[in-house]
């Protein structure tokens, strides 16, 4: 059976989002969040081959770099959403299995993404993605997460370039009005297609007393003692729980390697 065609937007707009394959992170250290946000830009302010500047090949609204996922409110201009998107996934995992001597598909095969028709959920979804952080645990404020594109909401100067598309959405809602919107908090009964907050981070003690209660474990680095199937199954498990590859290994004395096939 075939695929079943993406929903057009009679606005183009879209919510996007990519997820790592296998939930896996696709951020690891505060390189990788910058090389995926220069590629937002490189497709926003698009040159040819020769470096000539050409139209932009989308229009970006809201984007928030989460540990294993990514959401975007994009509209389609000069390109399709798919293009747009395999320009951004391809470029970002030639440099990702590059550093880390990665192989094989880094992002789930087909990115979700769900239309914008009218203006209250385009409102809803901005606010929305800039809130990911705080819903999902790994930033108090909305202001204090570095990977969102909040931060050039909050020093937006008219005619400075920036990723998203700030002037036409300030046209229609003044800076204080929004800002006040956007930093009350949306009910966990939204509405809004999401990951369940996978990219939630577990504090090193959370990750110690979950190996301890779950698999008997005195300290993390005792599974360094087990054999090779049941570590593996106990790293998968301690993943899913929302330990990240780093701290594992941190823990544990595991290599990031093997941490990263469970």
């Amino acid at each position: 059976m075939g695929r079943k065609p993406r929903e057009k937007s009679d606005l183009g707009i879209y919510h996007v989002m990519l997820r790592g394959i296998n939930r896996q992170d696709i951020f690891e250290d505060d390189e990788d969040y910058a090389f995926f946000k220069k590629q937002l830009y490189h497709v926003v302010f698009f040159r040819d081959e020769d470096g000539k500047p050409q139209p932009s090949r989308c229009t970006i609204y809201a984007y928030c770099l989460m540990t294993n996922h990514v959401h975007l409110l994009i509209r389609e201009t000069a390109e399709e959403l798919s293009t747009v998107i395999k320009r951004i996934t391809v470029a970002y995992a030639h440099y990702y299995n590059g550093k880390y001597q990665h192989v094989g598909h880094l992002f789930q095969n087909r990115f979700r993404s769900e239309v914008v028709n009218n203006e209250a959920y385009f409102l809803t979804l901005l606010r929305y993605i800039h809130q990911n952080p705080v819903a999902a645990g790994i930033s108090k404020s909305i202001g204090d997460y570095r990977w969102s594109s909040w931060i050039e909401y909050e020093n937006y100067i008219e005619g400075q370039q920036t990723i998203c598309s700030i002037r036409p959405v300030l046209k229609f809602l003044p800076f204080a009005e929004l800002r006040a919107l956007v930093f009350e908090l949306l009910p966990k009964a939204s509405l809004v297609l999401d990951f369940n907050n996978e990219g939630r981070r577990r504090g090193d003690d959370e990750i110690k007393s979950f190996l301890s209660e779950s698999f008997g474990l005195r300290q993390p680095t005792d599974l360094l003692l087990y054999s090779r199937d049941k570590r593996l199954d106990i790293l998968r498990k301690t993943k899913q729980y929302g330990a990240s590859i780093r701290q594992l290994e941190r823990l544990t004395g595991i290599s990031f390697t093997i941490i990263r096939m469970a």
